[in-house]
């Protein structure tokens, strides 16, 4: 790797923290950048979901206060997402590379909706539990089954590619859970980097990394987890939203073009 790719490298990690602190989908930015490196795209993948584990826990340090009283929730829901990213880490190692080319542009599109539409959704379901008689308020669950199904397969599909995670993540917990949005996209940090991390450890023991290129990554996503707390943290929810589904849309593109 010359300097030149090296300082790509690193900006693109950079980046990605960043993105994906706020929204997710930062590996759109690392990913073609490895691969533009001439790294395989099963050395990239690797190397690049290592990589940015890192940056998911600076992030999530950054929304530290945003995690406060979740930490219930956080281990429910992680020990599902941890259930999912092995399961797409071992899909990564069998299945043809272009498994999920057709199906994750549709699966985003359909986060990007429920984004969207989260408030008058999350005010329906509100309703249909106090016509049910149960406790609509309760801000602590951890969203019933349905959120844990929709967040296995997401993290399935983390521990396989993680490229728009970050968006399914917020649209399905912002649905299901009866929560502020910054703090949904505070544990979808921490769900993250879980998610990166149990893929990470699959991938040691049977994948080859370029060490260089995880080393870049790291120190350049860390650096901008910092940045996206700081930015993410200061965006009223209409505002957020807006950046979602802006990077949602240029998440469905790429992908769809790659």
């Amino acid at each position: 790797m010359s300097i030149w790719e090296a300082l790509a490298v690193f900006a693109a990690g950079i980046g990605a923290g960043t993105i994906n602190t706020i929204v997710g989908s930062g590996t759109l930015i690392t990913f073609p950048v490895l691969l533009a490196t001439g790294l395989p795209p099963v050395t990239a993948n690797v190397s690049n979901t290592l990589g940015l584990v890192p940056g998911s826990l600076s992030g999530a340090f950054g929304y530290r206060q945003e995690l406060r009283g979740q930490g219930r929730r956080i281990l429910r829901l992680g020990a599902t997402t941890l259930v999912g990213g092995l399961a797409g880490a071992v899909l990564l190692l069998t299945l043809p590379s272009d498994s999920f080319d057709t199906i994750v542009p549709v699966l985003v599109g359909l986060a990007l909706v429920l984004v969207v539409t989260q408030p008058l959704l999350a005010k329906a379901l509100r309703e249909r539990r106090l016509k049910a008689g149960s406790d609509a308020a309760a801000p602590h669950g951890d969203g019933g089954p349905v959120l844990h199904a929709g967040m296995l397969l997401a993290s399935a599909y983390g521990g396989y590619f993680g490229a728009a995670q970050g968006i399914l993540y917020v649209g399905l917990m912002g649905v299901f859970l009866n929560e502020d949005l910054q703090r949904v996209n505070a544990v979808k940090n921490v769900l993250a980097a879980l998610v990166n991390g149990v893929a990470a450890v699959v991938f040691l023991f049977v994948a080859d990394f370029d060490w260089t290129a995880v080393l870049l990554i790291a120190v350049g996503s860390t650096l901008g987890g910092q940045l996206g707390a700081r930015i993410g943290r200061r965006l009223p929810p209409a505002a957020l939203r807006a950046v979602i589904v802006v990077v949602g849309i240029v998440a469905i593109v790429q992908l769809t073009l790659r």
